[in-house]
């Protein structure tokens, strides 16, 4: 198969899955002597077109894991902004040290049913979104050389491809439901309607957090307001160079520090090719 550009393809909202994707397409883009071309599907306005892709490209296509799975808010944006038409694909996505449980075989599935062919697939540790205690500095060195790594391994199995790939096989189900977070007490938790706070002794007022919230949740005229859906991402409190946003939600916290208590011993990547 000839393949004449790689792609990075990315949700990230906090930054941790685009440093990963671009670091992958980066090194298959070298190994492989071909142009690279990026395209951010984080901010609504991303989202809102369709990509179109051929039978000529390989396109490394990342997500983080929310509760498990894809993000439920923007998986209607994977399945219809983008169209394969034949183009290679390596899924990936990242996970704040506990598990990436379904979210792997979700983004395959995805990709497979929206025109792609999946190559290969990985699973890598990034810092978890809710707190520096998990994963912090992750993806870190040892991280980046397994992605280059990784990369090199796709690069020679593509080059050595000469009639459509079968699926690469991950782990998980698709259609699974959701993790169900827990609190401190192991019982299961809501924090779903919680949403970011302002302290104001902090804020300017400088309208950042407006701009980069991938849902388009927070009033610009007034950034204490939130009238839009809230998915807990994390942008704006990991983006405030203030520090001035946080979460006070008492299901929201005793879950996190559930994940402090029971998920800080390092979890490996995992590659599948």
């Amino acid at each position: 198969m000839e393949i004449n550009k790689v792609w990075a393809v990315y949700y990230s909202a906090t930054g941790t899955t685009d440093r990963a994707v671009n670091t992958i397409a980066e090194a298959l883009a070298a190994k492989l002597e071909l142009p690279l071309e990026r395209v951010g599907f984080t901010r609504p306005a991303e989202r809102t077109a369709a990509h179109a892709f051929t039978g000529e490209d390989l396109v490394v296509v990342g997500s983080p894991t929310y509760a498990g799975k894809l993000p439920n808010k923007i998986l209607p944006d994977f399945r219809t902004g983008l169209r394969g038409n034949g183009a290679l694909a390596v899924p990936v996505v990242l996970f704040g040290n506990r598990s990436y449980d379904n979210a792997l075989a979700e983004l395959a599935s995805v990709l497979e049913a929206g025109g792609f062919h999946t190559v290969a697939a990985g699973a890598f540790v990034g810092r978890h979104a809710f707190t520096d205690a998990l994963g912090d500095g992750r993806p870190d060195w040892d991280d980046k050389r397994m992605m280059t790594d990784f990369a090199g391994k796709i690069a020679d199995k593509v080059r050595r491809l000469t009639d459509i790939p079968e699926p690469v096989k991950v782990p998980g189900d698709p259609d699974a439901p959701y993790y169900v977070p827990k609190g401190l007490d192991g019982q299961p938790v809501k924090f779903l309607q919680a949403k970011p706070k302002t302290n104001l002794s902090k804020c300017t007022n400088c309208g950042a957090c407006a701009r980069l919230c991938p849902m388009g949740a927070i009033d610009p005229r007034d950034v204490t307001s939130v009238p839009g859906t809230c998915i807990k991402c994390q942008c704006c409190v990991r983006k405030c160079t203030r520090h001035a946003k946080y979460f006070d939600d008492p299901a929201f916290l005793s879950h996190v520090a559930m994940l402090e208590q029971n998920f800080r011993e390092p979890r490996e990547n995992e590659i599948f090719l």
